[in-house]
């Protein structure tokens, strides 16, 4: 397929920026699919590419507009001199129905992932994070998703997919290759608390929005465990970005949004993010379209700085540090990473009858989590995993 992938997309139109100021800009290294040039794939680090459908997203369909909108502002930028290679494929083409949208961009990340590139989507409504997601099985392995949003996307009519209960489809997709599911920043006033009790009963987390505000450094190892990010501007309050229909007084700041967009650009696990519902019809001087620009140069940011660290290299490469915790049966084992002084810890699968092999799990944590071992009590997020594997 990838000799026809350009035959799905639409061109991009890429208007001159002045370059009076002596500065680069991002226009300038993204080699771009035009009508007369059809960049080459092999060799790219991301494919950056929108999305003009926007039908399942409620009330916010301006989101079809957003590619453009978000261009113009993005291309402005400035780029670092160590960026690699990047691709803008251009617009996919919108299919008859919803699920042609759906089935062309599932078909096309999973082409790219086969590739070794990262898919950058932008625009269009968060449900098709689906998509994205079952393109993730053409790796064989557990697929962790985190996704960034106001409100928790399930319920509603389980057999109509929307922008507000995609996450129906991916809990229930046949095969169950899901090991792992966060939210970030969901607001209490905005949450069914039978969504967050039933989020507990499978083993999966929401972290709200104070919580997030309070301590943004926790969130990176929560995104550095992600193979799939999907951010809903929804997310962002009103302020910071104007262009979405149910745009809040509450939300993440312009800051934060960049910063996690960095986070998660920084996973060596990363395999496809998605940036969904920018509404260009309700943009109040391009303001929001500025914010989302800065948010993909900072994922780009990341992507350039990722350190190559597990699981991209052995984990015997690292400086191991072994906690004996008393009262549990169970040393607690941490792993700090030389290139970039991240830390992970080893959490164990539980034996079973008739299966004594060892096999550990590795899971990203922080600094502060070793010096919870150090002072005797084991980290939330080792009991969180160790129950999942059980």
């Amino acid at each position: 397929m990838t000799e026809g992938i350009y035959d799905l997309f639409e061109s991009v139109h890429t208007p001159h920026y002045s370059n009076a100021e002596g500065s680069q800009r991002l226009a300038d290294r993204i080699d771009v699919h035009r009508f007369d040039h059809r960049p080459e794939l092999e060799g790219m680090r991301v494919a950056m590419f929108g999305i003009l459908d926007g039908r399942r997203s409620g009330d916010n369909e301006g989101c079809a507009d957003a590619p453009q909108a978000i261009r113009e502002c993005l291309y402005r930028l400035t780029p670092h001199s160590s960026w690699q290679a990047t691709v803008d494929l251009g617009d996919l083409r919108p299919g008859l129905t919803e699920e042609d949208t759906a089935a062309a961009l599932e078909s096309v990340a999973s082409e790219l992932i086969q590739m070794g590139i990262i898919p950058l989507v932008i625009g269009g409504g968060q449900d098709l994070t689906v998509s994205m997601y079952k393109a993730l099985e053409v790796l064989g392995q557990p697929a962790q998703v985190v996704s960034i949003d106001a409100r928790l996307d399930f319920g509603a009519d389980p057999d109509q997919v929307t922008s507000l209960n995609f996450m129906n489809d991916i809990i229930l997709h046949e095969p169950n290759f899901l090991f792992d599911y966060t939210n970030l920043g969901h607001q209490g006033y905005l949450t069914d608390p039978d969504t967050l009790e039933l989020l507990e009963k499978m083993q999966f987390e929401s972290v709200r929005l104070g919580a997030v505000q309070a301590d943004l450094q926790a969130m990176e190892p929560i995104l550095r465990d992600a193979d799939l990010v999907s951010f809903d501007c929804s997310a962002i309050r009103g302020s910071d970005h104007p262009a979405h229909a149910q745009a809040g007084p509450n939300g993440l700041s312009a800051v934060a949004s960049c910063q996690l967009a960095r986070y998660a650009g920084m996973s060596d696990r990363l395999k496809i993010m998605g940036i969904f519902e920018h509404n260009r019809s309700l943009d109040d001087r391009d303001r929001g379209a500025q914010l989302v620009g800065q948010m993909i140069w900072h994922a780009l940011d990341g992507i350039f700085a990722q350190k190559a660290d597990f699981p991209k290299c052995s984990i015997d490469e690292y400086t191991r540090y072994i906690v004996a915790i008393a009262g549990i049966d169970q040393d607690a084992v941490f792993f700090k990473s030389s290139r970039s002084d991240r830390w992970w810890m080893e959490v164990p699968y539980p034996l079973r009858k008739g299966n004594q092999v060892k096999r550990s799990h590795f899971v990203s944590c922080t600094y502060d989590d070793y010096q919870m071992a150090s002072k005797g009590e084991m980290p939330d997020r080792w009991w969180k995993t160790f129950q999942k594997l059980g």
